[in-house]
């Protein structure tokens, strides 16, 4: 246990805990990893800075986007897709770093999912007050692999529900290092995060920052 800046102690105990057939969050998982993670991150994101997309209605996202990998997931009036280029700059997505790759990996191996290796990362960027809407995941071909989804910085609530928009959702907490696994039966279950309350991390301040790794091709 570590002193942090939410009020009390971030705990760095790694450990599995279980939300539903297929879906685990892997507590502090990724907190021995974040200065390396983050570090690569700054130089994707100095190639494909962060952007607020537009949604096919026309709106402006809240949180901050970016991507890396062979695919990156990208959204405007055309709809939600993954493209190989970057539409800002026209060129390929920067590669997902080694040490994220590996990670992801690891991850899913402990999840119950072998094999993993994504081809797509969206990099997504919260501050207080901004929020994800309760979404699947299913602009991806092949839905046999799973999603890893790691948390650096400031804490956030993650609902997870279930196959039918309407269904009961789960809140769970998610702290600096988590990652959440789900795939399997759990694969397309409605998820979303609540708006982020007003807190600082000594890595990225007042950010929040979710690296969502997905075999997208």
């Amino acid at each position: 246990m570590t002193p942090d800046l939410f009020g009390g102690l971030e705990d760095t105990t790694q450990r599995v805990e279980a939300l539903a057939a297929g879906a685990v969050v892997l507590r502090a998982f990724a907190a021995a990893d974040a200065h390396a993670l983050l570090g690569a991150l700054a130089t994707v994101t100095a190639r494909a800075p962060f952007r607020h997309m537009e949604t096919p209605g026309g709106f402006r996202m809240s949180v901050a986007m970016s991507n890396c990998g062979a695919l990156g997931w990208v959204s405007d009036r055309r709809g939600y897709r993954y493209a190989a280029r970057d539409p800002d700059s026209d060129e390929a997505w920067p590669s997902i770093p080694p040490c994220l790759l590996r990670l992801a990996g690891d991850a899913a191996v402990q999840a119950g999912f072998p094999g993993f290796v994504p081809d797509a990362c969206l990099i997504n960027r919260y501050a207080p007050g901004t929020r994800l809407s309760l979404h699947q995941d299913r602009n991806e071909r092949d839905f046999s692999a799973p999603i890893v989804s790691v948390s650096l910085g400031i804490p956030a609530v993650f609902l997870f529900g279930g196959l039918q928009r309407g269904d009961r959702s789960l809140r769970i907490p998610l702290f600096h290092g988590d990652v959440v696994v789900w795939g399997g039966p759990a694969r397309l279950r409605f998820h979303s995060v609540l708006p982020l309350k007003e807190a600082s991390h000594p890595l990225t301040g007042e950010y929040r920052v979710n690296l969502t790794l997905r075999k997208a091709g």
